[in-house]
């Protein structure tokens, strides 16, 4: 990696206080040209109306509210609010596992039980149980998948879907589209279905409505008959005391709840991706044909219907939203869907996740162990991916941990150099390191601070760490704002040390905050020649490159 810029030595931050981060750099920050800092994941699109904000704010509340019995929660559910299983961050993906039951018979048909309340299991209730019957044969689980980004997937069109299917990017794979007709148009058209393990949903609408009854118990205008505990009617009469639907503006905040709920997810920021593009084990991973499946990046519709912040955007989920075939790893049918055809599932946000697959099989604290295990299930009897994960395991350890640094960038926040999810004081560290260096490849750690992505970290890249730093910043002239936010609004730092050229002090050697004896011994420590680079030679108070009188005057003449 090259190395940071080098520094010569500052006074220390003044201890007369520390500035929080104010909104001057929103004001006089970002340099014409430079990219807008990517939303975190679990925050709003960039580039919403008020009124959309808005919508975005009332839709969390809903999402986070915990509903009870008197709101129409159960008589069975599974959870208490979305937020309850979506929940790395909000609205993402989550580790809580449902339960699917169904009876396969013996020439391998596959029958959901519907009569006795398959194929979802409702784990919790109000005294009317739910229990797995009997005679089922057919159970398995799944995990809580993500809804990041959803607005923009839903706004990417059907024709992009389609091409993939009738054009795949290689022989080794045949994706295919599911098409749905959504709950909220039920006289059609059909659209490609591109939400849920299955693909079996194709519109956030749809999604919210769904899960509102099929795991909270909450009837809605577009599903308005309850989920009878293993299908028995019979028992409402004690257990459900809410009349249907139960979904109502109120509950909602003036909206129905499955309205607020679909605007938050619409609205919600793709994950960050930091650096955007380039590293080289993104090239790894499409050369093993990973990239096959996990198609990098699609353009969302023009459609003027759209919300500008979701119009003509780039957008890289890493998925194509098409049905492939994964052989053993089999579950059960639904929809149109085999029980073997799974929808690709994005990788954008990958690095929070500490469960993948369908099922969660693949398991692990670390983010490389858990990509290691869901690669090797990928390599099972009948699946379109085998020839990929074999292709993974032939690389040498260091791609493939190439592999893993380009798959811990899918989520990362830009400026997050310890990957905590935050910018703060630790962060700093790195930043300050890395400012003012050049020649950076999407490889190196600096690039995380690289904002612009021209391969430095310069007062460009300063200006976006400023937005989104929550840590404190020294004052050194104690006047009320952080030396970050005066920099980034036009001060003097012209030696790239992240304080105001104005507060440093001449004649500090040390660069412990005053002019002393200590300073003019090392001046006649130093006195000669400087070595090279003069960077080295902090004696050199004039910059002439030599220690001599000159830089003795400056020690006296600023004696403090």
């Amino acid at each position: 990696m090259p190395a940071p810029h080098p520094r010569t030595p500052h006074p220390a931050p003044s201890t007369r206080g520390f500035a929080a981060v104010t909104l001057l750099a929103l004001t006089a920050g970002l340099h014409a040209g430079s990219p807008a800092v990517q939303p975190g994941m679990g925050d709003p699109l960039l580039g919403l109306t008020a009124d959309e904000q808005t919508r975005f704010d009332l839709g969390r509340v809903a999402y986070t509210r915990l509903l009870d019995a008197d709101d129409g929660l159960g008589p069975v559910f599974n959870a208490t609010s979305c937020a309850s299983c979506h929940n790395n961050p909000v609205g993402g993906a989550g580790r809580f596992v449902n339960f699917h039951f169904g009876i396969v018979d013996d020439r391998g048909v596959f029958d959901p039980m519907l009569d006795l309340g398959g194929t979802l299991l409702q784990q919790l209730s109000f005294g009317c149980d739910e229990v797995i019957p009997a005679e089922a044969t057919d159970l398995h689980q799944r995990i809580t998948p993500g809804a990041l980004g959803f607005g923009l997937i839903e706004a990417i069109p059907d024709a992009a879907f389609l091409a993939l299917e009738t054009t795949p990017p290689s022989a080794e794979v045949s994706g295919r589209a599911q098409l749905i007709v959504p709950l909220e148009t039920p006289g059609g058209p059909a659209r490609v279905g591109r939400f849920g393990w299955k693909a079996q949903v194709p519109t956030i609408r749809s999604f919210s409505a769904d899960a509102a009854v099929n795991e909270m118990g909450l009837t809605n205008a577009l599903l308005p008959d309850e989920t009878l505990p293993n299908g028995d009617a019979s028992v409402l009469e004690w257990c459900d005391f809410a009349p249907d639907p139960e979904d109502n503006p109120d509950l909602g905040g003036g909206l129905p709840f499955v309205d607020r709920v679909t605007d938050f997810q619409r609205l919600l920021a793709a994950p960050p991706q930091t650096p955007r593009s380039g590293m080289s084990g993104e090239s790894l991973f499409a050369a093993v044909g990973c990239t096959d499946c996990h198609v990098a990046g699609f353009v969302t519709s023009d459609d003027p219907s759209l919300e500008a912040a979701l119009r003509n955007r780039s957008v890289r989920p890493y998925s194509d939203f098409l049905l492939h075939d994964m052989g053993a790893l089999a579950d059960f049918p639904q929809a149109d869907a085999s029980a073997a055809e799974f929808r690709t599932t994005p990788l954008w946000g990958l690095r929070t996740r500490t469960a993948m697959l369908h099922d969660g099989r693949a398991r692990s604290a670390d983010l490389a162990g858990l990509v290691t295990q869901a690669v090797a299930w990928h390599d099972t009897k009948g699946s379109e991916a085998q020839a990929a994960a074999r292709a993974y395991f032939a690389l040498t350890a260091d791609e493939r941990a190439d592999v893993i640094a380009f798959l811990d960038s899918l989520g990362r926040r830009e400026f997050d150099h310890d990957g905590d999810d935050d910018v703060d004081a630790d962060d700093l560290g790195a930043f300050t390191d890395c400012y003012g260096g050049s020649g950076y490849t999407a490889d190196d750690a600096c690039a995380r601070s690289d904002l612009d992505q021209d391969g430095d970290v310069d007062p460009a890249d300063l200006a976006g760490f400023v937005l989104v730093y929550a840590g404190p910043q020294a004052d050194c002239d104690g006047d009320g704002t952080g030396d970050l936010d005066e920099i980034a609004a036009g001060a003097a730092d012209a030696d790239f040390d992240l304080v105001p050229d104005a507060c440093v002090i001449d004649g500090d050697v040390d660069g412990d905050g005053d002019v002393d004896f200590e300073d003019l011994l090392l001046v006649i420590a130093a006195w000669g020649p400087c070595p090279d680079p003069p960077a080295t030679c902090p004696a050199d108070l004039d910059a002439s490159g030599t220690v001599d009188f000159t830089d003795l005057l400056l020690v006296l003449t600023h004696w403090s």
